[in-house]
């Protein structure tokens, strides 16, 4: 079931080459997504979790945007993977105006 709790999951960021490889993704992510793994083993966004920012640095800010993962939340083959806002940002500022 849903939490009625906010959830938080501390991730790390993954070189996008190495998400890109064979053993992983395969070449599927494109310049514009973010793979992450949680911090602690077998920690992982789950089904449901699509839509949930992904919040970076010491001055908050919003980094990503949860797009998918896995059918194993946990497999870790196939990070999860958001999608850069940073690549969207005037489009999401305009949009917001």
């Amino acid at each position: 079931g849903l939490s009625p709790t906010l959830q938080e999951l501390e991730v790390t960021v993954m070189d996008s080459r190495m998400c890109n490889n064979s053993r992983f993704w395969n070449g599927g992510i494109a310049p514009t997504m973010i793979c992450f793994q949680g911090r602690h083993r077998g920690s992982a966004p789950a089904k449901g979790d699509s839509g949930s920012p992904l919040v970076c640095g010491k001055r908050p800010a919003v980094a990503g945007v949860m797009s998918f993962s896995s059918r194993v939340a946990t497999d870790p083959f196939k990070p999860p993977v958001a999608t850069s806002t940073v690549k969207y940002k005037k489009w999401i500022q305009k949009t917001l105006r």
